[in-house]
């Protein structure tokens, strides 16, 4: 048992807390115990938040000059530091380095969105709106928020938040997934590097205490989530029920819709990458091809001929696809590759089989291909989160676009074509938050707003972007008249008289 003790962050620097509680933090490429992290009891929540209101309050308070000097600090302490962190998320995460490089890259990007600050929190105003009558509107920070992230992004997904809402003059707390926590600290690091002010910044290691102590806590104003569609219907439900402002990302089945124009060599290189990448724990990984007639039996040969060239294993070894992050989870993935061949799918490529670069206690299992896949399969209807792709073939495009809308996921799908009207099409009807149009993996750019539909939100405010700003803030709006300077001192002015 390693006697390393991951702790929080807490009025700037680290801190221990009680550490009464611990969880085990794992190397999924050797599945070695590396550390143990801390689980914050509901004191030890109350005792950040408290620090976090206070600091909060001067924070909102300062300048939006001073609060942009201390994000561009982040965004250059990002950028010196991003191969450390990068590597502390393939140790605890498993996924591959240049993975990892890509996560941090991603959210170094929110960061440089949120570097705008001055532009991106300004109000309107309107001259004489009535007689003698102005009318401004201003943004304000809302306090204390909580950002609650997942174990598959441990740097993205806080730098999803966390940059915007302290950029809007917030204090933040953060509670990282128990299976990758040392990234949080890192990211810790970095804003203290910015010289941004103790408390400001805040992480509470944890698991569910934590989680439920921040959703009740009645100084946290508000809660950003990703997670699981379970999850985030708890979080959603719990935190708007104690009167919180909540956006609770859940999950995703993500189809890719192949029509007979495509250009089948780079709609199999597409499939394996959106499918694999990350070991397919991501949320806007692709699960399921959807092949209309009659590029299938041309397409799955195509995709299974590059699936032979991945080298799974150890992500610090130049290796194409990494571990699971925990063996529980291993073992979860390979019980729905079972259950699809029970189910009838065939069974082209079995990951289960795999002979990974790495330790043999690794939470190994490789790429896994499924052809003639069905609603009404396991292995079609629930959320994988691993590296498990579908076919599943269908007639036409109104067959496919009908099958995508019917999923009770709404988060992201592409479509690959030559067909632009067929593309503009599908973009307008499809009932999807993010769609991809010969892109597999449409992930938006820092300025627009990160989330999907149905079943993938909870909230109607998505992540970063304009949505953003809209959410870690509040409106206001001043309604204002000033006396008449010659009403007033009884000295004339040369300005019209009102009544």
């Amino acid at each position: 048992m390693s006697s390393t003790i991951i702790g929080h962050w807490h009025e700037g620097a680290p801190w221990p807390g009680a550490a009464e509680r611990r969880g085990d933090v794992y190397d999924p490429a050797t599945g070695q115990v590396t550390a143990q992290v801390a689980f914050a009891s509901g004191d030890e929540v109350d005792a950040v938040v408290a620090a976090a209101d206070k600091a909060g309050r001067a924070w909102g308070a300062t300048s939006v000059a001073r609060r942009t000097n201390v994000l561009f600090g982040f965004r250059n302490a990002l950028v010196r530091r991003r191969e450390e962190i990068a590597a502390a998320i393939t140790a605890e995460h498993g996924k591959v380095l240049d993975d990892a490089l890509g996560e941090v890259q991603r959210g170094l990007e929110v960061a440089e969105f949120a570097c705008g600050a001055p532009h991106l929190l300004k109000g309107g105003h309107t001259d004489a709106a009535s007689t003698g009558v102005d009318v401004h509107s201003l943004r304000q920070a809302l306090g204390v928020v909580a950002v609650i992230s997942p174990f598959n992004f441990p740097a993205m997904v806080p730098l999803w938040f966390v940059p915007v809402a302290i950029a809007c003059g917030n204090a933040v707390v953060l509670k990282p997934s128990e299976k990758d926590p040392s990234t949080s600290l890192l990211l810790a690091e970095c804003w203290a590097e910015a010289g941004l002010p103790a408390g400001v910044f805040n992480v509470v290691q944890g698991d569910k205490v934590a989680v439920d102590a921040l959703l009740e806590h009645p100084q946290v104003a508000a809660v950003s989530f990703v997670g699981s569609t379970p999850i985030a219907r708890y979080v959603y439900e719990t935190g708007t029920a104690h009167g919180k402002r909540v956006q609770a990302l859940g999950g995703a089945k993500n189809h890719m819709v192949v029509l007979p124009d495509a250009d089948l060599d780079d709609v199999a290189d597409a499939a394996v990458s959106a499918g694999f990448g990350s070991a397919g724990e991501r949320c806007m990984a692709i699960s399921v091809v959807v092949a209309v007639d009659p590029v299938g039996d041309e397409l799955v040969p195509k995709i299974a001929e590059r699936m032979a060239g991945l080298r799974t294993g150890d992500g610090r070894r130049g290796c194409d696809m990494g571990p699971l992050v925990t063996g529980a989870h291993r073992d979860k993935v390979a019980g729905y590759v079972a259950a699809g061949v029970d189910a009838g799918a065939d069974l082209v490529v079995d990951g289960r089989e795999v002979a990974p670069d790495g330790a043999a206690d690794g939470f190994w299992l490789g790429p896994t291909l499924f052809d003639h896949v069905r609603p009404g399969m396991p292995v079609y209807d629930e959320e994988i989160f691993g590296p498990v792709l579908s076919v599943v073939r269908v007639s036409s495009y109104d067959e496919a676009l009908a099958l995508v809308n019917a999923n009770d996921y709404g988060n992201g799908t592409a479509i690959f074509t030559g067909d632009g009207g067929a593309a503009r099409r599908y973009a307008r009807e499809v009932e999807v938050g993010m769609v991809g149009v010969n892109v597999p993996i449409p992930v938006p750019m820092a300025y627009y707003s990160f989330g999907g539909w149905k079943a993938s939100l909870f909230g109607d405010t998505h992540a970063h972007g304009t949505e953003g700003i809209h959410f870690f803030t509040r409106a206001k709006v001043v309604t204002t008249r000033w006396p008449d300077p010659a009403s007033r001192h009884g000295i004339d002015l040369g300005f019209p008289q009102h009544t």
